[in-house]
């Protein structure tokens, strides 16, 4: 055997092949870069003073190179992760296509997580991933300028534009909201929870496209609406723009406020500390639906060293580690009871706010094709808010060509 696995691997060098995996003790690591990297480092580090026998690799990548690297890997099969980030949104793609580990068959996962993120690990009643990462666009506004106009927090979206309204006309220089109007994701995320609060959504939970629906036309005339009481340019804006709005009082209302955005809120940077109130979207004709944007850790099925994975993906997920990856990193847990631990919540005061923004969090739509879908929807959502398309026009045009990319 040994001089037929000799004859196998000059054959494979000859013609310029890798051997084939071989299980060992040692893992591939594959996560996010900026942010999100700390947590894993941390992570690694604390893992490999426990287990200084595994040999570990971590790779920080883009969440596009990411995704990339995930996907062909598991399309080639070839067993080079161990351990995956996954964006929520890319897990019904890896999931249906059979590229993750059901993690029931390699020990389970203790632990009570926000059920939310629990559902977007789960397929067809199986568990393939660990909820890492508890993001959520949440909604932020100014007690003390509501307050002073005789505003409490807003319930639904009419009232945002009622108050966004009042503080604009008389608080000089100050506008009334902001939002990211830049074209693609960002766009998207604004106005999701506003689509999902009229009742109207971009996918049929069988696939569907339902863009083109009152509900809908409602909810996009009510966003364009923002625009006039934002700043000016704000269908340029990004996270960048959108926080030091908010930091140094240039508005009164975030659309969207981000677990990582909001960190810096009370810091000496910002000129509002201790003002901004940060809480779960408003709601309209239904209740808040603030979007969900978890990120997952998965075993690749390919993977040569499942057991080890599991190990460290427990590890990850404990609760001491999911309270100091908040504490040093910012990255929030995605264990319930964690939202409201004294410590926590004495560094992040929004956290029992976020964990009821949790609890009725909505997905984007669990398809394989959301990746060519949100552009279409980004594209044209920009075109209606530099007024080039009307709600109703762009709507119809972006459902037609969300539904060929459905067909596909």
């Amino acid at each position: 055997m040994r001089t037929i696995g000799k004859a196998l691997g000059a054959v494979l060098m000859l013609a310029g092949l890798s051997l084939p995996a071989v299980a060992q003790d040692r893992l591939v690591i594959a996560g996010r870069d900026a942010g999100f990297a700390p947590a894993l480092a941390k992570m690694v580090e604390l893992y490999q003073a426990k287990n200084p026998s595994v040999k570990i690799e971590r790779l920080e990548l883009g969440g596009g190179p990411l995704y990339e690297r995930l996907a062909v890997g598991a399309r080639e099969k070839t067993a080079a992760t161990d351990v995956a980030m996954l964006d929520d949104i890319w897990a019904p793609e890896f999931m249906a296509r059979g590229w993750l580990t059901d993690l029931g068959t390699v020990g389970g996962l203790p632990g009570e997580f926000v059920k939310s993120a629990m559902d977007v690990s789960r397929h067809d009643g199986k568990l393939y991933a660990a909820p890492f990462v508890g993001n959520i666009a949440m909604f932020a506004y100014r007690k003390d300028l509501l307050a002073k106009h005789g505003f409490e927090r807003p319930k639904t979206w009419s009232d945002v534009v009622k108050a966004a309204q009042v503080i604009q006309d008389k608080e000089q220089g100050v506008s009334g909201l902001v939002f990211r109007g830049i074209k693609g994701n960002p766009i998207v995320t604004s106005f999701l929870p506003v689509l999902w609060a009229h009742g109207g959504d971009v996918v049929s939970a069988d696939g569907k496209a339902v863009l083109d629906t009152p509900a809908a036309e409602k909810a996009l005339t009510q966003f364009l609406s923002f625009k006039a009481l934002a700043p000016k340019g704000v269908e340029t804006y990004n996270a960048t723009e959108l926080r030091d709005a908010i930091q140094q009082g240039r508005a009164a209302i975030a659309v969207e406020m981000w677990s990582s955005w909001a960190g810096t809120l009370d810091g000496s940077a910002s000129k509002v500390a201790g003002q901004v109130e940060v809480v779960a979207s408003p709601g309209e004709v239904k209740g808040p639906a603030p979007m969900l944007g978890a990120w997952l850790l998965a075993i690749p099925a390919d993977s040569p060293n499942k057991a080890r994975a599991a190990d460290f993906i427990r590890f990850v997920t404990s609760p001491e580690n999911q309270k100091l990856i908040a504490l040093e990193t910012g990255n929030p847990p995605t264990l319930t009871a964690l939202f409201n631990d004294k410590d926590l919540v004495a560094k992040y005061r929004w956290y029992p706010a976020q964990l009821e923004a949790l609890n009725v969090a909505q997905a984007r739509p669990r398809i394989s094709q959301w990746a060519r879908v949100e552009t279409i929807l980004g594209d044209y959502l920009q075109l209606a808010l530099i007024g080039q398309l009307q709600p109703k026009q762009a709507l119809t045009e972006a459902n037609a060509q969300i539904a060929r990319a459905l067909s596909r």
